[in-house]
């Protein structure tokens, strides 16, 4: 059995390079949500150094709020600023010699491609017609998963190591009770129910199935060094390899 531990990249958080030893993906902020040039390209960096496969993070063109307002845009633009900003940062990752792996929306755009059949298939033709060998990363059991396989793309079906469920399988939304899990012990532990046995405990009551490929590592909060190193270490000692590939 294998899993991918991922986090996102660049967005101003202070732990990126700690971070690097306990994750085997990142996802570098494009610019719309957070991050610029000179940062995308330290990232990049960053990442090129602890040999971590590369990912793009597009997002709505949402800084004031960090890629989290809600937002209806015609599928042709959120296909062209997806595009935009994985070009920009294939560009930089080439200068260093290397290739993009994949792409993973972030946020609001994300979130809504999770149930948004034209907003997916928006996302999942921008990463197509760029290089239909990236892999599309996207909420487990998503309409995003669903677009990418549309489109003849690989697919990685993502779950959360500190988010909440519904009886769907979808997140709880951020700001209703029980969006986020603030005991590390029982995110270990969900962790490890999504991997080893396909499924995850509701905020309500039973067990949603989930297919879990990649586990996200939100890099922001005060002890997020601490539960990285934790849940790499549960992972390995269940006999779980961590690895990209």
């Amino acid at each position: 059995m294998k899993i991918d531990l991922n986090a996102d990249l660049g967005e101003g958080c202070a732990n990126d390079a700690a971070l690097m030893k306990f994750v085997t993906s990142v996802n570098i902020a494009c610019g719309f949500h957070a991050g610029d040039a000179a940062t995308m390209l330290r990232s990049v960096a960053l990442a090129l150094e602890h040999g971590v496969a590369i990912g793009a993070h597009p997002s709505f063109r949402d800084r004031e709020n960090f890629g989290r307002q809600k937002m209806h845009l015609p599928p042709e633009i959120v296909y062209a600023d997806v595009l935009y900003q994985i070009g920009a940062l294939a560009a930089m990752v080439r200068t260093k010699g290397s290739t993009l792996a994949h792409v993973k929306p972030h946020g609001m755009l994300y979130n809504q491609a999770a149930d948004d059949v034209a907003l997916a298939d928006a996302i999942a033709k921008a990463v197509h017609d760029f290089d239909s060998s990236l892999i599309l990363v996207g909420l487990a059991g998503s309409e995003l998963i669903r677009a990418g396989e549309r489109f003849d793309l690989k697919t990685r079906q993502e779950v959360f190591a500190d988010r909440g469920y519904r009886h769907d399988g979808r997140l709880v939304p951020r700001g209703e009770t029980g969006a986020l899990i603030d005991d590390e012990k029982l995110a270990l532990a969900q962790t490890l129910e999504m991997v080893q046995h396909g499924r995850v405990k509701s905020v309500r009551d039973g067990y949603a199935p989930v297919q879990a490929e990649t586990v996200c590592i939100h890099g922001d909060g005060e002890k997020a060094v601490l539960f990285a190193a934790e849940l790499y270490a549960a992972l390995t000692a269940n006999g779980i390899t961590v690895t990209a590939r």
